[in-house]
């Protein structure tokens, strides 16, 4: 492997090995990620919004499931993600918290009877907004995912006006995220503190 390639999985590994750690030992996180949640709920962005995509926290992210409910209430078009045998992210319409179930990773998805329905069947240029999760973040707006490019892959997909909204707790904030030529830019990150600007998509 080229020194340099080496050198950036390095960096990016030790980030996020530290982000993880900060992120499990963090108390609380069950108040902190309503903070955060409610806060994304009272976006503009959220409220001018149609289709919604949450995304289902699994293990110490922060928590969304507890929003989802008042998130379907609202009238919203509700759009959360799940993870096909190809390791590539497909959308669907959530309607009602029964059609959740505990999969094969005791990750909380879609029922796997229901994904295929056609009218469950979300693409994601119809994304009015994206919630986003991640391992850790800059100020920048750069992201750090689990290292597997799911979001990447679907991210890029999204329509070029769609918010892309990044949830996190302080603690997985760095000075500065390595990035490639590739990687996506969040428009905000919330977190219990704050809600930061990024980047986004436009000209780097």
């Amino acid at each position: 492997m080229n020194p340099a390639v080496s050198d950036f999985q390095a960096r990016k590994q030790v980030i996020r090995e530290q982000a993880h750690a900060n992120r499990n030992a963090l108390a609380e996180k069950d108040a902190l990620s309503k903070i955060i949640c409610d806060k994304f709920m009272a976006l503009p962005a959220y409220a001018a919004a149609k289709t919604v995509m949450f995304y289902i926290d699994v293990r110490s992210e922060v928590r969304t499931r507890h929003a989802l409910p008042e998130a379907l209430a609202s009238g919203k078009k509700i759009i959360v993600p799940w993870c096909n045998e190809q390791g590539e992210l497909e959308l669907f319409h959530l309607t009602n918290m029964d059609e959740l179930a505990v999969g094969m990773y005791k990750i909380l998805e879609p029922k796997p009877e229901l994904r295929r329905l056609p009218e469950k069947i979300v693409g994601p240029t119809d994304l009015d907004i994206v919630m986003v999760p991640g391992v850790a973040f800059d100020r920048r707006g750069a992201r750090m995912g689990h290292g597997k490019g799911y979001y990447d892959k679907l991210l890029q997909h999204a329509r070029k006006e769609t918010p892309l909204i990044a949830l996190a707790f302080e603690c997985q904030f760095f000075p500065e995220i390595p990035t490639a030529g590739h990687d996506i830019f969040m428009d905000f990150i919330i977190t219990e503190a704050e809600v930061y600007t990024g980047k986004g998509r436009g000209p780097h």
